[in-house]
């Protein structure tokens, strides 16, 4: 199967190649002429035959909207955009609606796997028309991990942004209950080895999991954390998470307060903060700040 695929950043670059290594053609365009395969979106809608498929792994807003328009007006009825960056899950419908106007389809993917997913694959959560998602499954079978599980149609357009985004949230609270317990045992004489009893807890404990280890491999670089500045971003997905609760009159309250947490991250030099950051960059690249 052919792909188109815009954005060869940290995740892109990444997808291209374990979909190439899958036995399927992947055209890659970026702005960084050191990664794109094509100088411009042009030459890659024209490099693939039809029916065409147009994988986007850009920001969310503003830079997915202006791909979107551009190859609105590039592609032909029949073809497919897939939207796998982290897009709020209301622009999807408009997106979908948009480019059905000319006969071209719309699926929006939430994709997992941070900059592992090259060797452990990629969550996928897709929303969309049956017949859309249908055709684009060989391509999603290349990216998920092996075994039954890691793909599922979620449902109609917006579905899968919008399952990726209450995954995030989740991912907020796991953290933040990692770095609170970390910065306690930290605090507490009566411990003298935090960092082995974190890495005590990865097997036979009903608290082990992935981030579990990638806290241990960030207090492996660092022990106590140090050389980090208590400061973590947020992405956009845990408010996004916290205005669908509310709108939902779902009650959300660790997702919410460890989003509030990140808030105050901001105003102090937070311990469990460094832990958070640490997390981040282990799992998906994102920048950490150095004291």
């Amino acid at each position: 199967m052919q792909l188109g695929l815009i954005g060869l950043g940290r995740m892109g670059g990444n997808m291209r190649e374990r979909i190439r290594r899958a036995g399927h053609t992947v055209v890659g365009y970026d702005r960084d002429p050191g990664l794109t395969d094509v100088s411009s979106l042009a030459e890659l809608v024209g490099r693939l035959e039809t029916p065409r498929t147009v994988w986007v792994m850009v920001p969310a807003g503003a830079a997915t909207q202006s791909v979107v328009d551009e190859l609105g007006g590039l592609l032909s009825p029949g073809d497919t955009v897939v939207d796998g960056g982290n897009s709020r899950w209301t622009d999807d419908q408009q997106h979908a609606e948009q480019l059905a106007e000319k006969g071209i389809g719309f699926v929006d993917a939430g994709v997992s796997g941070g900059v592992w997913g090259l060797e452990n694959g990629y969550a996928l959560m897709v929303g969309g028309d049956k017949e859309h998602v249908e055709r684009l499954e060989p391509l999603f079978e290349a990216l998920k991990p092996r075994g039954p599980y890691g793909y599922v149609h979620a449902g109609k357009v917006g579905s899968g942004h919008f399952s990726k985004m209450v995954h995030n949230g989740i991912e907020y609270a796991m953290m933040q209950a990692y770095a609170e317990g970390w910065e306690l045992l930290e605090k507490a004489d009566a411990v003298d080895n935090v960092r082995e009893v974190f890495r005590s807890w990865q097997q036979g404990t009903v608290i082990r999991s992935w981030l579990l280890d990638l806290a241990v491999d960030a207090l492996d670089d660092d022990e106590h954390l140090e050389k980090l500045k208590g400061y973590a971003q947020d992405s956009g997905e845990g408010r996004w998470t916290v205005e669908a609760a509310l709108d939902h009159a779902v009650p959300l309250p660790a997702i919410t307060a460890s989003l509030f947490a990140r808030f105050a991250s901001r105003q102090d030099d937070s311990p469990q903060m460094k832990m958070i950051a640490a997390l981040r960059n282990q799992f998906g690249g994102h920048a950490v700040e150095s004291k």
